[in-house]
């Protein structure tokens, strides 16, 4: 897997049904080796902490093949790399594969997996189209969230490369389908409430559905 894209952002105020909203989807390739912290990148702000961002959401990749398809089936939008919000475009990433808590290195920094992404209601905001975020969900192709092991810098051109596999029986889109599809689904969402390398809150979420 290869790193075709490093995007970062600032946080900015746009119009939404008459209001102001902070949003930090909007995100643009930079050139140059980029600082991996802890909580994000370098030059990378989140306008919402409650929702976005933090220790298990402080690096947000997305895999480079499913614009072709994005493109294809929406033309009325345009899906310029960064599009969906991510800090990393990756070339080969695949959700269906990667499991909960796998261990990456991207460059000189080592990330972990940690959660798909659910998109709110700014992913509609930044195509000017609010069934965007159906379609997202619909398609189960929501990239990855990672916590940082290790800083270091990432760069255009570094590959990610699996330092090890966790033993998690749950992959990224097993998460979006046991949330939105396969909900009578008792032995993964089971598998889902005791998984050591889900986040809490998510650990939380599924044991409710148990009960």
């Amino acid at each position: 897997m290869q790193i075709v894209s490093v995007n970062v952002g600032k946080p900015r105020v746009v119009p939404f049904l008459g209001k102001e909203v902070s949003t930090g989807i909007f995100k643009s390739p930079v050139d140059g080796a980029v600082m991996v912290r802890m909580l994000n990148l370098d030059g990378d702000e989140q306008a919402d902490l409650r929702v976005h961002g933090g220790r298990e959401k402080a690096v947000y990749a997305y895999p480079y093949q499913h614009y072709m398809g994005w493109q294809q089936d929406f033309p009325q939008h345009d899906f310029p790399i960064g599009a969906f919000g991510e800090n990393l475009t990756v070339d080969g990433l695949d959700e269906t594969t990667i499991n909960i808590g796998d261990r990456f290195q991207a460059g000189e920094c080592e990330l972990q997996v940690t959660q798909p992404r659910f998109p709110c209601f700014k992913l509609g905001i930044r195509f000017g189209d609010p069934k965007m975020i159906k379609h997202f969900l619909q398609r189960n192709q929501p990239g990855v969230y990672f916590s940082v092991v290790k800083e270091g810098s990432v760069k255009k051109g570094d590959l990610l490369t699996l330092l090890k596999k966790s033993d998690s029986q749950l992959t990224i889109t097993d998460i979006v389908r046991l949330y939105a599809f396969d909900k009578d689904d008792q032995t993964g969402i089971k598998a889902a409430a005791n998984d050591p390398y889900l986040p809490q809150d998510w650990q939380e979420y599924f044991a409710k559905k148990l009960a």
